[in-house]
């Protein structure tokens, strides 16, 4: 190719840079109109089904080269940018910063937003509910490990509910102040990060004393003042710290996928692609879950997740969380509802919002 050739090309992608912009500050100025109708109905900034609809318009519209995840991550940033602009939307997540809550918050949320970390899982739930934080970004079950019951404990008792929910691929590495692993004596980690690398840690360093930490993150701080340490965590964290990776992808298994739950006030409306989760109790009689559960299997509704959970201070009961394809407001999950109501002891509608890709 030309000089004179590369120049036309450059020249033509100069035009199309200048409409873009241009393109770009015209939906600006309507979703600031947007955001003071929504002022004015009393809606919110940030709404998970109608921000999921525009991701499937946008992948109908799409004819390539540009493939559907990559469009997606450009529009996270202008709808980011653009919510912004209507109001602050500030976002909890388990900290500090560097840790794979802040990963997945800033993935879905996009970087105009305000992020903030929390020492606990609990802390994020808290900060919602006292109007400290918007939204909230929570882990809550992981491929290889299963559920955070941290975050389980609280979905009991919260008032919040589910309002989307998001995949994120784990990969570990391990931090230190070292270059290598001579002389390293501790592992800190959070303790289902240490649970997916157990098989490498036993191979390559069996004497050292595993340290639990209520994060990655807050492991990669703390190595950063042990000089016989190692945390296991992202990469990012070691840039953020200040540490060195000594070794990548000593996950033992490459299928590491964590699902993460956004929690906030309100319901999300149907989208046509949603999931619903509850909590349900039944009585401890042979059949019970069977017979909460036919409704279900009768009107073709798929059960994505079930996953006992022990009462407290009641030995050998326990409650059910369950997922499920469709919408509380759809007809058949609302018939579905009413007859488990007849069943059940107890039931607890967590949330309806839209499905995530659960290959991210």
């Amino acid at each position: 190719m030309t000089s004179r050739s590369l120049d036309r090309l450059r020249d033509r992608l100069k035009k199309k840079d200048e409409k873009i912009v241009r393109l770009l500050n015209e939906r600006a100025r309507i979703s600031i109109e947007i955001g003071e109708s929504k002022k004015r109905a009393g809606l919110d900034v940030y709404d998970p089904a109608q921000e999921s609809r525009i991701y499937s318009r946008l992948h109908a519209f799409n004819e390539g080269p540009l493939d559907d995840r990559a469009l997606k991550n450009i529009y996270t940033e202008i709808l980011s940018a653009s919510r912004a602009l209507q109001k602050p939307l500030s976002v909890a997540y388990l900290g500090p910063e560097g840790s794979f809550s802040q990963a997945v918050a800033a993935a879905h949320f996009g970087r105009s937003s305000l992020f903030l970390p929390r020492p606990t899982i609990s802390d994020v739930f808290d900060q919602i509910e006292r109007s400290k934080a918007d939204w909230g970004v929570v882990p809550v079950e992981n491929s290889l490990e299963g559920a955070v019951k941290l975050t389980l404990d609280r979905l009991l008792s919260t008032p919040l509910h589910i309002r989307g929910e998001i995949f994120l691929r784990i990969s570990h590495a391990l931090l230190s102040t070292r270059k290598d692993l001579d002389g390293l004596r501790r592992i800190y980690s959070h303790p289902q990060a240490l649970a997916q690398c157990q098989g490498w840690i036993r191979k390559n360093l069996p004497h050292c004393s595993l340290c639990e930490m209520d994060s990655t993150a807050k492991a990669a701080q703390k190595v950063a003042e042990d000089d016989e340490g190692a945390a296991v965590g992202s990469s990012a964290a070691a840039t953020l710290y200040g540490l060195t990776v000594i070794s990548e992808g000593i996950e033992d298994n490459p299928s590491n996928v964590t699902r993460f739950l956004v929690i906030g006030k309100g319901e999300s409306r149907p989208t046509e692609k949603d999931k619903t989760s509850i909590l349900m109790g039944t009585r401890h009689t042979p059949g019970a879950l069977y017979r909460s559960l036919q409704p279900f299997a009768e009107k073709k509704v798929n059960l994505m997740k079930i996953e006992s959970y022990p009462i407290k201070g009641s030995m050998w009961e326990y409650l059910f969380f369950i997922d499920f394809t469709g919408h509380v407001q759809d007809k058949k999950i609302a018939e579905c509802l009413e007859d488990l109501d007849r069943h059940a002891t107890f039931i607890k509608l967590l949330g309806s919002y839209p499905m995530g890709d659960p290959q991210p």
